[in-house]
């Protein structure tokens, strides 16, 4: 825990911090403030009450209401800086969390489900912020009272403050045995509420799939499993604490009883006046209510610490694949790509073994084969998005892995079958990977990937805003509009990842006409099934577990009567055993 807490007091700026300390010191003064009236009371008792002397009356009083507004008066101050500061520290803990997400490899998202990284972003930072605008200073309240407390009911009567004190041992013990049991309880409640968030994040993402196969039945009952999980997992909580709860209750109240009963026989023995039995009525609080309080903080104190460490554990991770310490510096891309032996695997499934190829700049080479041979697997080496296991990748002559990632990822541009659109405008969309675009050349990118005419039909051309995932776009649509963005940042490669097996052939024969007329010089690397998109590259590859079983040209890979041509057969409907 003291980790946690060490941790987010690191990371709060030196403002911040300082008037975090400044909102503490108040805390503690107004604790000692809170004694100033039950003395003063002592006075209205004895000196006035019992004494029959009304003279100090209007001064105790005035002095009384004036502490009690001061009082007030410094702890609204106080909720002030810690509610601004608790804010603005979680703003810019996310800010850099978010960052962090940013830079981190694709292995990271690979092993990290995405609703648990919601919870790690929402619910667990603002646990990080009720510990700094709540926890702390309530622990601080409790401290400071009832050592303050404590140390003046001392100096009225040591007896009885020692008969009330004496029981604070068992409610140490007791509150410690809470601890212990009840932290594990929420680490396994913090991962209920990660699983339901998931749940909620995937049926949402997969609406459509859900709509598709009238699943909405299953879906409602596979939350309704998570939802349940998380709320039982918070009443066993509920239930631990409670039966702690009455315990702690029944030593708190003891404390009161003691008060009054050996407090009224110290007055008929003289030990002890009436206004400093008042005193002690006045103050019995203030050693048993930070007592029954530290239950309550110890079971947010644990919730901190569980929300925390996952916090922890996004904000020190370090990606692995990141700038090498001797990354070579390049002016331009030129686009010459060279696979050198290389094999890659995770978690020692082999996905691609001993591929080697070579493009010259300016030539394209087109990937084909069956579903999991490792074609895609090739773009993400390219990009580094993966480091190779074995082998090296050149980009003009350069291992990947020394160049810097930013102008290594700038200089290619890359179009999925799998297109993600953001929730802005189609020229937001176009222009994503290069904010300098005019309109007119947003709209000639556009033209190129055959997306103009469809755009211009739209209710507000390239001003409308299209909806996540390209909601209310077919899929073509949204295929050219990724090609436009591709287009849009003149890369030095151009990765086509099945980009047009939405279109028509049509629209994909005028694509490739574009394509080969761009105002810019750069290399192809086409993923594809279809051989139209692939009959005039430079270079053809047929992956086969992950492996490269042909490549050639495509009269060549015709000749050799393999997988290519077999293809070639089935797409043009030729017969097999009449074209050989």
């Amino acid at each position: 825990m003291w980790k946690q807490i060490t941790w987010i007091w690191e990371n709060m700026d030196a403002p911040y911090r300082r008037r975090h300390v400044i909102a503490l010191s108040i805390c503690a003064f107004t604790c000692i403030l809170l004694l100033v009236n039950p003395a003063l009371s002592q006075r209205l008792i004895d000196d006035v009450i019992v004494a029959k002397n009304p003279e100090p009356l209007l001064p105790i009083l005035a002095v009384m209401l004036a502490v009690k507004l001061g009082r007030e008066g410094l702890r609204y101050l106080m909720v002030i800086f810690l509610e601004t500061d608790s804010q603005n520290v979680i703003y810019n803990l996310r800010r850099r969390l978010f960052t962090k997400m940013q830079y981190n490899d694709m292995l990271f998202f690979d092993r990290h489900r995405t609703g648990d990284l919601m919870t790690r972003m929402s619910a667990d930072l603002d646990w990080c912020r009720h510990f700094l605008s709540f926890i702390d200073y309530r622990i601080i309240d409790a401290v400071c009272t009832f050592l303050f407390a404590t140390i003046y009911l001392t100096l009225v009567n040591w007896k009885l403050t020692l008969l009330l004190i004496v029981i604070t041992p068992l409610l140490l013990l007791i509150t410690k045995f809470f601890s212990k049991h009840v932290r594990p309880r929420f680490g396994f409640m913090r991962e209920k509420l990660s699983e339901m968030n998931t749940a909620a994040q995937e049926n949402i993402a997969g609406n459509r799939v859900v709509k598709a196969f009238a699943r909405e039945e299953y879906e409602k009952e596979r939350f309704e499993k998570k939802n349940r999980a998380f709320m039982d997992s918070h009443l066993r909580i509920n239930k631990l604490w409670l039966t702690f709860f009455p315990v702690i209750e029944l030593l708190v109240n003891a404390i009161q009883l003691v008060t009054v009963f050996v407090g009224g026989l110290f007055i008929i023995r003289g030990e002890l006046t009436p206004g400093e039995l008042a005193v002690f009525t006045g103050l019995s609080w203030a050693v048993s209510n930070p007592m029954r309080e530290l239950g309550n903080l110890i079971n947010d104190l644990q919730r901190f610490s569980t929300s925390a460490a996952k916090v922890m554990e996004l904000y020190y991770g370090k990606p692995e694949i990141v700038d090498a310490t001797d990354a070579v510096e390049h002016e331009h891309m030129k686009g010459q790509i060279e696979f050198d032996h290389v094999s890659f695997r995770i978690d020692n499934k082999i996905i691609l073994s001993d591929v080697s190829f070579s493009v010259q700049p300016g030539q394209t080479v087109a990937v084909m084969g069956p579903t999991g041979s490792g074609k895609t697997t090739l773009i993400n080496l390219l990009a580094r998005f993966y480091d190779v296991t074995d082998g090296e990748i050149r980009v003009d002559g350069c291992d990947v892995k020394l160049w810097k990632l930013k102008q290594l990822r700038g200089g290619i541009g890359t179009a999925t079958q799998d297109v993600f659109l953001f929730s802005d405008t189609v020229e937001g969309n176009v222009a994503f990977g290069n904010q300098a675009l005019t309109l007119d050349e947003v709209k000639d990118f556009a033209t190129r990937a055959d997306a103009a005419e469809f755009i211009d039909h739209l209710p507000e051309g390239y001003d409308t805003i299209i909806g996540e995932r390209g909601v209310g776009l077919s899929g073509g649509q949204r295929q050219r509009i990724a090609l436009a963005r591709a287009l849009a940042v003149r890369p030095s490669i151009l990765v086509m990842d099945d980009t047009t097996s939405a279109v028509d052939s049509e629209t994909e024969q005028y694509i490739q006409q574009q394509l080969a007329h761009l105002p810019f010089d750069c290399t192809r690397f086409i993923i594809a099934q279809r051989i139209s998109s692939m009959r005039d590259a430079d270079l053809i590859l047929v992956l086969k577990d992950g492996m490269i079983t042909e490549r050639g040209t495509h009269e060549e890979l015709l000749a050799k009567r393999g997988y290519y041509w077999q293809t070639y057969c089935l797409q043009y409907g030729l017969n097999m055993k009449e074209a050989v």
